[in-house]
């Protein structure tokens, strides 16, 4: 089974008594940076997560029998037909909306209209919306796309925008960088598999999941230093992934058909995959 992340032996031990051949692959996002255009000003890229999905017919970037993303990109990707979502498990991470240390953003509502570093139709885009919501109107919620995780760890520490929504690693890690969390963005990652895969070959991963996350739960600081090799060279230095918490969960609880359907009309209530961006929320984008 590919589209796992770099592994210690107990996990591929656990992938071997599950019955799984698997090939551990680091995806495209580890490798992200910014971009930048002629003048030196960071790039907009209106391209995440729910469009690799789509380009990939339900791979992720790369070749994945399963991988995962926010719970909003897979519920419109299998609303489209584009892959499976699976429906017995879930992940929460953790995330927060990040600030330098010296920055005058102190609360919520002083994030109105300051740009926002996510990543487009991807979770920093939907939780950000999400978690500033009970605090300003959608028109004082200015979001910038940058790009996808690194690139946004690049943006916040090049101060190229006041503010940057980050979870999972490039949370911790710029929380050891000593950025300042101003909101919580903590969101629900699904998962999904393509149409050529079967469903009993996702079950077995997800067992082996199962037994690798009690692992972890029980002893994390042995496979804490696995952090480092989804790491880009140019951050390892600046952090101690020894102090890093153990971060993203697995939930084995269905994610129910009344959520997916919930999820989908909060998008739809927003204009979010609209393609005429006419809603005001899409305006406010």
């Amino acid at each position: 089974m590919a589209g796992c992340r770099n592994g210690s032996q107990t996990t591929k031990a656990i992938s071997r008594e599950e019955g799984l051949d698997y090939e551990f692959l680091t995806g495209r996002d580890a490798q992200s940076r910014k971009r930048v255009d002629t003048a030196g000003r960071i790039s907009e890229v209106r391209s995440g997560a729910f469009e690799s999905y789509k380009e990939g017919s339900g791979n992720k970037g790369v070749k994945s029998d399963i991988s995962c993303a926010c719970h909003w990109a897979v519920g419109r990707a299998s609303a489209e037909e584009i892959g499976s979502m699976w429906r017995a498990s879930y992940v929460v991470t953790p995330g927060g909306i990040m600030v330098p240390p010296d920055s005058d953003i102190c609360q919520p509502q002083d994030l109105a209209g300051s740009e926002i570093a996510v990543g487009y139709h991807s979770g920093s885009h939907f939780t950000t919306i999400q978690s500033l919501e009970p605090f300003l109107p959608r028109n004082q919620i200015d979001l910038k796309f940058v790009g996808s995780i690194w690139a946004r760890v690049d943006a916040a520490v090049d101060r190229d925008v006041p503010a940057t929504s980050v979870w999972g690693l490039t949370y911790q890690v710029l929380e050891q960088l000593g950025f300042r969390k101003i909101v919580d963005t903590t969101f629900m990652i699904a998962f999904m598999f393509p149409a050529n895969v079967a469903a009993g070959d996702v079950q077995k991963y997800m067992n082996g999941l199962r037994r690798a996350q009690m692992d972890l739960d029980f002893e994390p600081e042995k496979y804490k230093h696995f952090y480092r090799n989804e790491i880009p060279e140019r951050y390892k230095s600046s952090v101690d992934v020894l102090r890093f918490s153990t971060g993203e969960r697995i939930v084995f609880l269905p994610y129910t058909e009344a959520t997916h359907a919930r999820t989908q009309e909060w998008l739809h209530e927003r204009g979010l995959f609209e393609e005429d961006g006419a809603s005001p929320m899409a305006a406010a984008m």
